[in-house]
Parts: C-alpha cells; sequence; structure tokens
C-alpha cells in the first residue's frame, strides 16, 4: 500500500516563506502526477500546484510566482516552496498523487481515487 508522508508547514507572518516536503513510498505506478491541494474552513479543496512525471508544472493563478512546486525522483520527494506568503494563503495543504490530470477543484480533501497524505497546516498571519 502506497503511503505520502508530508512534512514542513507551521505559522509565520505575512510576506514569510515556508516549504513543505511529501514523500511518497510503497507505489507502482509508472508515471504519477503529483500534486499539492489546500482546503480552508468553508472552502473546497484546490489544486495549488501540480507536477507531472516530465516535470512539466503547473501552480494556481494566485500563486503564480510565489509558490514553486518541484520533484526530487531520486527521493521520491516533491516539494512546495512557498514564498511572499499571505493570509489568504492559511489552509490546510495535502499531498496528493494521482494516475490522471488532477482535478482543479474537489469537494473537499482527500476525495476520491487519489492517494493523499495527512495535511499540515499552514498558518500566515498579517
Amino acid at each position: 500500500e502506497g503511503q505520502l508522508v508530508q512534512s514542513g508547514g507551521g505559522s509565520v507572518q505575512s510576506g514569510g516563506s515556508l516549504r513543505l516536503s511529501c514523500l511518497a513510498s510503497g507505489f507502482t505506478f509508472a508515471d504519477p502526477y503529483m500534486a499539492w491541494y489546500r482546503q480552508a474552513p468553508g472552502d473546497e479543496c484546490e489544486l495549488v500546484a501540480s507536477i507531472s512525471s516530465d516535470g512539466d508544472t503547473y501552480h494556481l493563478d494566485s500563486v503564480q510566482g510565489r509558490f514553486i512546486m518541484s520533484r526530487d525522483n531520486a527521493k521520491n520527494t516533491v516539494y512546495l516552496q512557498m514564498t511572499s506568503l499571505k493570509p489568504a494563503d492559511t489552509a490546510v495543504y495535502y499531498c496528493a498523487l494521482d494516475v490522471v490530470t488532477p482535478p482543479g477543484i474537489l469537494p473537499q480533501c482527500p476525495y476520491g481515487r487519489a492517494y493523499f497524505g495527512r495535511g499540515t497546516q499552514v498558518t500566515v498571519s498579517s
């Protein structure tokens, strides 16, 4: 059974930086997509960034230029480097693995047949 183990996150002031990591283990899919989702209280779960096995990335418009998703295939790990954080970025962030292009919006996280990490809280204070 595959597992996604997240680390990082925490609380920072507006303008600060954080890095999230996600270690994938036990999966046998050949070319999975990896993604970061986030969900704030009362909101849907939105796709923040994704990366294909070829390294092609997608970033949500509101995080373009501030967040960068990357992957280290040798370590089976993906990262989300977050800079210039804003209070609106406050949410629980989830790492996800899927065999299809990750949807932009989900009713909630976790959801569907994709694999999700346990989530990590990111809090940005003004």
